[in-house]
């Protein structure tokens, strides 16, 4: 082996280590870390959710998209209605994100989270029904695969829990979610809902759930 076949040999291994053995997290999604763990106790650590309590699986969704919902949660928005349990619990914690960029950390590191897990769906709802029905009414924001949409405020709906989907569409149709006049997205959900009887609902969230 040459002289200068042995340097490149040495130099690639220096290379690779040099690009990705001093890797670290950005010091935001450090903080994003910490401050995630008021968030656990209730979604996981893994940021799976828990049923139980009626926290969703947020892992793995879109930054922007958890950003907004938790500007809604602080600001009111979102979870002042007396008739959402589960929103008034989020409140605080939003609330308590109020440093400069804590949103943003937070999010960021809940992007980063895996959503990887098995779904099982436990709605009795007809699937090609729902497709048909989700072509009509949800596609146009939510995309014909249901991975969302930034520009619409439509979040992906592949990686929410069926239970989360229906509970929301309930929330949305009744005015629980969707009523405040600044929530200008939540307002289009909710009109979209009003149309939806349950059983529709369940064949919709059905459907999407073949999506994943």
């Amino acid at each position: 082996m040459s002289l200068g076949s042995r340097k490149a040999c040495y130099a690639l291994p220096l290379l690779i280590w040099g690009l990705t053995g001093c890797w670290t997290p950005s010091p935001n999604l450090s903080r994003g870390e910490a401050l995630f763990d008021t968030c656990r106790l209730c979604h996981g650590s893994d940021g799976l959710g828990n049923p139980g309590l009626q926290a969703p699986a947020i892992a793995g969704l879109p930054q922007w998209y958890i950003e907004g919902q938790l500007e809604k949660f602080q600001t009111g928005i979102r979870g002042a209605h007396s008739e959402d349990a589960p929103g008034m619990l989020m409140r605080p914690s939003a609330v308590a994100l109020r440093q400069e960029g804590d949103i943003e950390a937070v999010a960021e590191h809940v992007a980063s989270l895996s959503p990887d897990r098995e779904v099982t769906v436990v709605l009795e709802g007809q699937a090609e029904a729902g497709a048909a029905t989700y072509t009509g009414v949800c596609s146009a924001c939510h995309g014909p695969d249901a991975t969302g949409n930034e520009v619409l405020g439509a979040p992906p709906l592949v990686l929410l829990d069926a239970w989360y989907m229906l509970a929301q569409l309930r929330n949305f149709k009744t005015g629980i979610r969707g009523s405040h006049p600044r929530d200008t997205w939540g307002m289009t959900m909710r009109i979209n809902a009003e149309a939806l009887s349950d059983d529709d609902m369940k064949d919709v969230i059905t459907h999407i759930s073949t999506l994943r």
